[in-house]
């Protein structure tokens, strides 16, 4: 694998490249009544669009379920998961869905369960995959899937290390020359009021972005869901409870601040070139909780001497707030809120419509495989991906970090051995405690 070198601010090709989902997404509304001569075509002349679930948790059965609602030529033919409780909870959910459950196709031979799943998904006659598994495994399944000429619908993040994002990055080329359509799941991109926001902003309605804040601040996620002594061996251990270990999630900075932090990269149409921050376990200290932290703040720095300040938080009765705002030399903007102040002069509100993005970023990945035209996110997705991953190594080493050197960074955290008996990454202490990141110790870049 050949390091790469990518420029964080962005040419005027990259910018168009960049903005494409937008595009796209922005003339959905006329794509949607399209659907009558949709019912019976796609890009490959059949009628029908098969699809192959890789993933069969809450995400991943959402993602299928929005796939179905998306267009009426989907088809759900086959689907895999490490874990066959997973995949039957998964089936039984989306089997009783009323309005799509004919289009649930998935008998007993093309239900696949182990670490070996995704390649027989892939293998299944399907023409496109969604990967929903852990975001660790992501870029492993997303180069299979490529290399197999399969379109593809990804979750975000698309890594949780360097090395992953260079390997999506990679097979994302390869997916440019087959003209393979890869949907990433960031769906402000497809989200109507987000499009018109960021559009205004681009047209200039602030002026020059001198500033901006973005927040996942919230009480946490899930607690892990099963006990040492429930499982069978430490991988299943920290593959049931994965949202708490860095090499299947990246931390929750990577797999849930990457929405708010894609969303400023989309308005400044580049990527920060450093970042410096700082975080911890203050309250999440349990050893059941893993290794990774519940707070985070990071200072990310653009190419033009710009700012943003990041924070995501997983710490109950706390002030709460997933949003995104900048300040312009001309005004400011809540994003998340859809509304731009003017100094001196009007405040905008979008007041248009607001379909589901979860179907919309659906219906415009399969719209541009049936037109020829196939959509392709991976870059964006991967770039947004390091943002987070950079944000990280910030606040786990002390250090500041540049984008060169974490796009470069040969730290990996995936394991050497995928198997049930093998040792992940990180292992615990007699005491079942795991190693925590200590800032000014710990190398993380």
């Amino acid at each position: 694998m050949s390091d790469q070198k990518v420029e964080p601010q962005l040419s005027s090709a990259s910018r168009r490249d960049f903005l494409k989902a937008s595009t796209a997404a922005a003339v959905s509304g006329t794509i949607a009544g399209s659907l009558a001569v949709e019912r019976s075509a796609h890009a490959a002349g059949r009628d029908e669009l098969k699809i192959g679930l890789v993933g069969c948790g809450g995400r991943g059965t959402g993602a299928a379920r929005d796939a179905l609602e998306a267009k009426p030529y989907v088809k759900l033919v086959a689907m895999g998961d490490a874990f066959e409780d997973s995949l039957q909870g998964s089936l039984r959910s989306l089997r009783g869905l009323k309005d799509f459950a004919e289009r649930v196709d998935v008998p007993a031979d093309r239900q696949f369960t182990g670490f070996g799943a995704y390649e027989k998904v892939i293998g299944a006659g399907v023409d496109l995959v969604i990967l929903a598994t852990p975001p660790g495994f992501r870029p492993i399944h997303f180069k299979a899937a490529v290399a197999a000429g399969k379109h593809v619908f990804m979750e975000k993040p698309v890594a949780v290390d360097a090395p992953g994002v260079r390997t999506v990055l990679e097979a994302n080329k390869i997916a440019k020359e087959k003209s393979l359509g890869v949907g990433v799941g960031l769906q402000r991109h497809h989200q109507p009021s987000y499009l018109e926001t960021v559009k205004r902003l681009h047209d200039g309605m602030i002026g020059d972005i001198i500033a901006a804040r973005a927040y996942w601040n919230g009480g946490g996620v899930w607690d892990p869901r099963k006990t040492r002594e429930e499982c069978k061996s430490e991988m299943e251990y920290q593959m049931r409870n994965w949202y708490y270990y860095n090499w299947l999630c990246g931390d929750h900075i990577c797999e849930q601040h990457i929405h708010n932090l894609d969303v400023i990269n989309w308005v400044k149409q580049a990527y920060p070139v450093k970042c410096n921050g700082m975080g911890g376990r203050e309250v999440r200290t349990d050893k059941k909780y893993g290794e990774i932290y519940d707070h985070h703040c990071v200072e990310f720095e653009y190419a033009d001497g710009s700012r943003m300040y990041s924070q995501c938080r997983h710490i109950p009765g706390c002030w709460n707030s997933v949003t995104e705002h900048v300040h312009g030399t001309k005004g400011a903007a809540d994003i998340s809120g859809h509304t731009i102040r003017v100094k001196g002069g009007e405040t905008w509100r979008y007041r248009g419509p607001n379909p589901n993005p979860y179907v919309v970023e659906h219906q415009d990945l399969y719209t541009s495989i049936y037109e020829g035209k196939p959509l392709n996110e991976g870059d964006y997705g991967a770039y947004s991906t390091l943002t987070s991953v950079m944000g990280r190594m910030a606040t786990y080493s002390g250090k500041e970090v540049t984008w060169e050197a974490a796009l470069n960074s040969k730290i990996s955290l995936a394991p050497k051995t995928y198997a049930w008996d093998a040792e992940p990454p990180t292992m615990p202490n007699a005491g079942g405690e795991y190693a925590i990141a200590v800032p000014g110790q710990t190398q993380a870049v």
